[in-house]
């Protein structure tokens, strides 16, 4: 348990809980969440890499080991691994991208960083220099009217790792094939410090930070050996979080928790009122990684999303759905991982051929027209579906070469509105 959370617990304690209510009920988050729509995008394959955002900098390499941020820091020449990484910082997103999210209608932004930009720890081969681009993210968002949220996406020791020997992730910086973040007390401990030190950067600029995510997809499908730890983790990260300075003095951050993978009923009656304040739960929906999910037909995908609508309307904390995206393919290069095949062509194995990838990913030159239009339809279906929570998040802003998952690519070939209010189907779920 963190020093901090010991400190409001001792607190608690000290002054009783009917303050502590008191106290609680002046909460003040720097945006209207429950009372105004979230609606945003997610910075994906910026300040942590993701071969299939940015495929060309691990081909680039040469080497086909090199299948995260891990082994590129690993096996890749140091020096050129570093100028790699700083033209990527300094060109993936800039001062203009944050215009054009605030142009498209948008208020949310969500930044994805590794604890590595924080600390490195003895043997880890990552490379540092991240924390000047979270700066700018900040700045550029104030100045844009935009509300970044801070999301821890890779912690020590990995805590997602493989799901059930189905789909590798390498978003948390280091693809390995079972998390060991929650077995390793040391990961937990350190994962705590930099949230104390994320939370310290932005207490005092919840106009324009108002969340901090404490954890990205921890691996909950591995059930209690995971889920408990995490439980715990996320108890002391409200302690760090909302109690930054040391004293009993609240800071007015939100504190958005991941649901690892488990149905929103596993979380009721989580860290609600009275008791906490300004908790709010992430779920990520996504329709592309089973062999059911992509055998499904356009209308299928459009009535899955419909059907979220009533298990999103119903929960007792601030809900946003934090990732999902129109794509209906795995066929995106490497999304499956570098080195990995789709299960829609049928070559990721254990699947069954579907169909050809050819005109659904890539360049949206390739795209018929149909298929716009679906993906239009599918947009809608999910936009509205998912304001039945408190909002959403698409991922992701930008891609090299997948355009059905870039907001950006949607919104210049007409599959994404200009407004996020501007709907063509608004009835499409009935």
């Amino acid at each position: 348990m963190s020093a901090n959370f010991s400190m409001f617990s001792a607190f608690l304690a000290f002054i009783g809980l009917s303050l502590f209510h008191s106290v609680s009920s002046q909460f003040s988050p720097g945006f209207p969440y429950g009372s105004q729509m979230v609606r945003g995008v997610n910075l994906g394959g910026w300040l942590v890499l993701e071969p299939w955002i940015t495929p060309s900098i691990f081909d680039n390499t040469g080497n086909p080991n090199i299948v995260d941020e891990w082994t590129f820091g690993q096996y890749y020449d140091r020096v050129t691994a570093t100028t790699v990484l700083q033209n990527h910082w300094d060109t993936w997103i800039t001062q203009d991208d944050f215009a054009n999210i605030a142009a498209a209608g948008l208020n949310h932004v969500r930044l994805p960083i590794g604890y590595w930009a924080f600390e490195v720890g003895s043997g880890e081969p990552y490379i540092q220099g991240q924390l000047p681009y979270l700066q700018n993210a900040v700045q550029w968002a104030s100045q844009y009217g935009l509300k970044l949220i801070v999301d821890l996406h890779g912690a020590p020791g990995s805590q997602n790792g493989r799901v059930l020997f189905v789909s590798w992730y390498d978003n948390s910086g280091h693809r390995m094939s079972y998390p060991t973040w929650q077995s390793d007390q040391t990961n937990i401990a350190r994962t705590d410090a930099i949230i104390q030190q994320i939370a310290s950067m932005f207490a005092d600029q919840v106009d324009v930070v108002p969340i901090i995510a404490p954890l990205n997809e921890p691996a909950g499908y591995y059930g209690s050996s995971v889920l408990t730890p995490l439980r715990q983790y996320y108890d002391d990260s409200y302690g760090n979080i909302r109690y930054p300075y040391g004293t009993s003095t609240q800071s007015n951050t939100v504190v958005l928790l991941h649901d690892a993978f488990q149905p929103l009923s596993y979380w009721n009656g989580f860290e609600t009122t009275p008791d906490f304040q300004g908790v709010a739960m992430d779920t990520h929906i996504y329709q592309v990684f089973s062999n059911a999910d992509v055998q499904m037909s356009w209308q299928s995908h459009i009535d899955t999303a419909c059907d979220t609508q009533s298990t999103l309307s119903d929960f007792d904390l601030w809900l946003m759905v934090g990732e999902w995206s129109p794509a209906i393919t795995d066929c995106a290069t490497y999304l499956n991982g570098r080195g990995n095949g789709a299960r829609y062509d049928g070559s990721y194995p254990g699947s069954t051929y579907v169909g050809s990838c050819t005109g659904l990913t890539g360049s949206a030159s390739t795209f018929s027209s149909s298929y716009k239009t679906f993906l239009r339809q599918f947009w809608e279906a999910q936009v509205i579906s998912y304001e039945k929570s408190n909002g959403w998040l698409m991922w992701t802003w930008k891609t090299e070469s997948a355009d059905e998952w870039s907001y950006l690519a949607g919104l210049q070939n007409g599959w994404i509105p200009w407004s996020p209010t501007d709907l063509e189907y608004p009835t499409i779920c009935g």
